[in-house]
C-alpha cells in the first residue's frame, strides 16, 4: 500500500518519521495482534500478545478524535484505520491507487471518474461501496460541520465544491466547476462508513447540531470505530496506549496471493515526552523512535551494537514557527487578545524585529545540533514550489542592532532598565506557549525568551499539554504567542487550510468556526488577502511553471509580512530496529509509508 502526507496540513506534535496515506504518526507506533474484550487486563494482553508480529512505537499524548472528519492534528490514528480512494507513493511521490483501483479525467479537467476495487470491505465485513465515497464527500462538504480537510477542496474565488455522484456500482464521478490542479491528490481523503455514520449526521442534537459532531470521541468503545484501513482499532487505555489489530477485510495482496499486513499488531505506546521515548527505545521497548538532534550522535554510534539503522532522509516536511495572535476581533464584547499587546503584534515593523531577534544559528548548533537549516518558507523544502532565499525570499539573519532600529522607528523607546517600552510607556510582555513535553519546542521556546530579553521584552513560557493547546488555538482562540509547527508536502495547496481566510488552521488570525459563537470586529490584512487570493489562482492553474511563479509570491509575502515567523528546518530522522524488514525510508513517506509489507523477524 503506497501512502504519504496530507492533503490538508494539521498541527504537528513534534517531528514526523512515519506517514501513510495521510500523514501517519509524527512520533512512535506499536503493531499489535489479537482480539481485545471488555474488561481485559491491558498488561496480560500485551504479554499475551509479545509473541506476534507487532510494531512498537510512541507518540507524546493522547488522541483527540477517533473521527477521521473531524482531526486537525498529528498524530492521528487515521494512517492505521482508515484510507482513501488515493494515496502517494512515498518514495516517488506519484498519486497511486487505493480504494480505487483507476480513474479518468476529461481532456478539460473538469469531470474525475474512479472505479473502486471489487469486494472491499469495512473492518466491521459490511460491504464498501460507492455510496460510502459519496456519503463521505457529502459530510465533508456539510456546512454544519466543521473539519480541516473541506478547505482543500474549494475552488475558485466562490470556494465551490465539487459535485461527487454515484455513477453506477463501482464508478463514483467528481465533478468540478473549473480545473482544479490539486484535485486528484485531495482524493486520499478517508472514506468514512455510511451504515454507521449516516444517522450520526441526518440527526440533530439538543442543541440543533448534527449528532456526527460528538461521534466517534475517544471514549468510544473500540470495536465501535469502523475503519477501511490495513488494521483497526483493538485497545485505548488513556494516557498510556493504543492497540491496532490487523484488519483481516483488508484489500491488498501480495504478488503471491497472501493478506497484507504481514505485521499483526501495532502498540501505540503514550510517553509524555520525547525524552521518555528515546530512553524507552535504547532499553529494546520501541521498533521505531523519530531521533531528536540532541540524541542523534549517541544513537549513531549504538547503532552496531543496539542493531538499529538511523534513516536520515533529508530535509523535513514540516515546519517549526514563532506566531503572534494577529486577531483584533472580540467574543462576547470581550477582546481575545489584550488591545495593547495586540497594536503591538499587528505592526509588521515589530513582528519583523522579533524575527532578526531570533539566533537562528544558535538554535541550529546548540538546540538542533546542526542537523537543520534556518527556514525561510511554509513550503516544504522537498516540493518543487519551495522557492529559496536566491529567488527573491527575504530572510532574518541574527541582527539585535537591526532589530533595535525597527522597535525604535515603531514608535517603541527603552527605559533606564533596559525594558522597551511602547509610546504610551506599557511595558512589553507576552505569553508564549508550545506543547509540553516536546523536548526540541520547550528549548526554542526557552532560547526565544533568553533572545528577546536581549532587545529588553519579557517572555512568559508556558508550555501546554498538546490537545489544551489546540483547544486554544481552534476554539477559545485566546493566546498570544506560540511555537508549534505543521505537518508539509510536496503539493502546497495542502496549506490552503492556513492561507484562506476562514481556513481551519488560519491561526494567526482565526476566525469563529461553524457551532462556535461568533466573532465581532474580524477582518484581514491586505498581503492578507492577497495570500489567499494567490492559493486559489494557484490551485486554479494547469501549468506548473505559472504555479511556480504564484507560490513564489505567496512566500515572499509571508516572509515580509511574518504571520509565522519561520525557525529551523530539521533533518528527517528515524531509528528503527533491524529486525523490522522492508523499510523504504523517505522525508515523504516516512517509515512507515509500506507498513503493509513490512516483516518482524
Amino acid at each position: 500500500m503506497a501512502t504519504a502526507p496530507e492533503a490538508t496540513n494539521r498541527w504537528l506534535r513534534t517531528g514526523t518519521w512515519a506517514r501513510r496515506g495521510k500523514q501517519i504518526m509524527a512520533l512512535v507506533l506499536v503493531l499489535v495482534v489479537g482480539l481485545v474484550s471488555a474488561g481485559c487486563d491491558p498488561t496480560r494482553f500485551a504479554r499475551a500478545s509479545a509473541d506476534v508480529p507487532r510494531l512498537v512505537l510512541s507518540t507524546l499524548s493522547d488522541p483527540k478524535t477517533f473521527n477521521p472528519i473531524l482531526s486537525q492534528e498529528s498524530p492521528n490514528i487515521f494512517g492505521f484505520t482508515f484510507e482513501g480512494l488515493t494515496t502517494t507513493d512515498g518514495v516517488t511521490g506519484d498519486v497511486v491507487p487505493a480504494l480505487a483501483e483507476s480513474w479518468e479525467i476529461s481532456e478539460d479537467g473538469r469531470q474525475l471518474v474512479f472505479t473502486l476495487r471489487e469486494g472491499l470491505r469495512w473492518s466491521d465485513g459490511e460491504p464498501l461501496t460507492v455510496d460510502d465515497v459519496v456519503f463521505t464527500y457529502d459530510t465533508l462538504f456539510n456546512p454544519a460541520i466543521p473539519t480541516n480537510s473541506r478547505d482543500g477542496f474549494r475552488i475558485g474565488t466562490q470556494g465551490l465544491l465539487p459535485e461527487v455522484s454515484r455513477v453506477d456500482d463501482r464508478r463514483v464521478q467528481f465533478s468540478l466547476p473549473e480545473p482544479f490542479a490539486p484535485m486528484l491528490r485531495n482524493t486520499s481523503l478517508e472514506i468514512i462508513p455510511a451504515h454507521i455514520l449516516q444517522s450520526a449526521v441526518e440527526n440533530p442534537d439538543a442543541q440543533g447540531n448534527p449528532i456526527f459532531l460528538s461521534t466517534w470521541g475517544t471514549d468510544t468503545p473500540p470495536r465501535q470505530i469502523v475503519g477501511n484501513g490495513p488494521f483497526r482499532l483493538a485497545q485505548y487505555v488513556p494516557g498510556e496506549r493504543v492497540i491496532f489489530e490487523r484488519n483481516p477485510y483488508y484489500w491488498q495482496q501480495d504478488e503471491q496471493g497472501n493478506p497484507q499486513p504481514y505485521l499483526e499488531q501495532v502498540v501505540w505506546q503514550i510517553v509524555g515526552s520525547t525524552d521518555t521515548s528515546f530512553f524507552q527505545f535504547r532499553s529494546g521497548g520501541l521498533d521505531m523512535d523519530s531521533v531528536q538532534p540532541d540524541f542523534f550522535s549517541l544513537l549513531k554510534r549504538e547503532e552496531e551494537r543496539g542493531d538499529f539503522t538511523v534513516y536520515n532522509g533529508g530535509p523535513g516536511m514540516g515546519t517549526n514557527f514563532f506566531a503572534f495572535n494577529l486577531n483584533r476581533a472580540s467574543r462576547n464584547g470581550r477582546p481575545l487578545v489584550n488591545p495593547v499587546r495586540s497594536a503591538w503584534f499587528n505592526n509588521v515593523a515589530f513582528r519583523q524585529a522579533i524575527s532578526y531577534g531570533i539566533d537562528r544559528e544558535t538554535m541550529v548548533n546548540n538546540i538542533f545540533q546542526g542537523l537543520g537549516q534556518p527556514q525561510t518558507s511554509p513550503i516544504s523544502v522537498p516540493s518543487p514550489f519551495f522557492a529559496p532565499p536566491e529567488m527573491g525570499i527575504r530572510t532574518y539573519d541574527y541582527n539585535p542592532e537591526r532589530a533595535r532600529e525597527l522597535l525604535l522607528g515603531a514608535g517603541f523607546e527603552y527605559n533606564s532598565a533596559g525594558q522597551l517600552l511602547d509610546a504610551e510607556g506599557n511595558r512589553v510582555r507576552f505569553t508564549l506557549i508550545t506543547n509540553a513535553g516536546n523536548r526540541i519546542r520547550e528549548s526554542i521556546g526557552s532560547q526565544i525568551r533568553n533572545d528577546l530579553s536581549q532587545l529588553g521584552i519579557q517572555v512568559d513560557f508556558q508550555p501546554l499539554a498538546f490537545n489544551a493547546l489546540v483547544d486554544r488555538l481552534t476554539d477559545s482562540l485566546e493566546w498570544e504567542a506560540m511555537v508549534l509547527g505543521l505537518t508539509g508536502g510536496t503539493e502546497p495547496n495542502g496549506g490552503a487550510n492556513v492561507w484562506l481566510l476562514d481556513g481551519a488552521l488560519h491561526a494567526f488570525n482565526q476566525n469563529a468556526g461553524p457551532g462556535q459563537d461568533p466573532l465581532e470586529g474580524w477582518e484581514a490584512a491586505d498581503w492578507e488577502r492577497r495570500i489567499a487570493d494567490l492559493y486559489i489562482e494557484a490551485a486554479q492553474e494547469i501549468d506548473e511553471d505559472r504555479r511556480f511563479e504564484l507560490y513564489k509570491e505567496t512566500q515572499q509575502l509571508t516572509q515580509e509580512y511574518l504571520p509565522f515567523t519561520y525557525l529551523i528546518n530539521n533533518l528527517s530522522l528515524t531509528a528503527v530496529r533491524n529486525r523490522v524488514q522492508n523499510v523504504q525510508y523517505t522525508a515523504l513517506g516516512g517509515a512507515l509509508w509500506n507498513i503493509h509489507e513490512l516483516t518482524v523477524e
